[in-house]
């Protein structure tokens, strides 16, 4: 059976429930997702624990965002630990994604559009004008054009951004909720089926997975789901 193109955001209190969790999901799904609270908890120590004898994918979810020469340390830093998948914010600007992307050679570099948390309004409020789209389209061009090999965005303008930058770019997608899951701190979101037929190649779900009573069966039911979608 392959693996659904999902990858479990695993924001757990503890090590010892993410490498659960982990082990939990990774017969349903290609990806596990560490962000940067549990990251910064355990450190590099939690990529091996929940990477565990299975060999998923692992994408480090840091967003790096700081001056060029920076984020070239932290990439080459991380780079060691082999991730699948490394974020960048595409708001540092080309020379700071370029410097990730030449640090970490054997990592697929993904550059942060628009955060989904932000609505329209508090794009405004931080500077940047008119509708999410097309500031996430600008961002999108500028990070392809810096080397990013994937980019981060809402489901809601993931057609655009296909549209955008052609086939071969990554496009992964947070903000996914089943049908019927509460949107939470979510502002842009899209079941896990309408992400994939809009262009999505990897979604991002946390808590519908993680938080049920069962993760692995959580993730068996919408990774079964996504699949016929697939295969339609």
């Amino acid at each position: 059976m392959t693996s659904a193109p999902i990858a479990v955001a695993l924001d757990a209190p503890d090590l010892e429930t993410a490498a659960r969790w982990a082990a939990a999901v990774t017969p349903h799904v290609s990806t596990v997702k560490v962000g940067l609270e549990l990251y910064l908890r355990y450190g590099p120590d939690v990529i091996a624990s929940v990477r565990g004898a299975t060999g998923v994918q692992v994408f480090l979810d840091l967003k790096l965002h700081d001056i060029p020469n920076t984020v070239a340390g932290a990439a080459r830093a991380v780079a060691r630990l082999r991730p699948a998948i490394l974020t960048v914010h595409a708001a540092g600007g080309r020379a700071m994604i370029r410097a990730a992307v030449e640090n970490a050679p054997h990592t697929r570099v993904a550059a942060v559009t628009a955060l989904t948390s932000l609505s329209e309004a508090d794009l405004e409020r931080i500077g940047i004008r008119g509708p999410s789209g097309d500031a996430v389209r600008r961002l999108a061009v500028e990070a392809v054009g810096a080397g990013a090999q994937a980019l981060v965005c809402s489901p809601r303008e993931v057609a655009a951004v296909r549209a955008e930058v052609g086939p071969d770019v990554m496009l992964i997608t947070p903000g996914v909720r089943p049908a019927g899951a509460e949107t939470q701190d979510q502002a842009r979101v899209a079941t896990p089926e309408q992400a994939v037929a809009d262009g999505a190649d990897l979604l991002v779900i946390g808590r519908p997975i993680t938080g049920a009573a069962d993760p692995g069966a959580a993730a068996a039911r919408i990774a079964a789901a996504l699949r016929r979608v697939l295969q339609a």
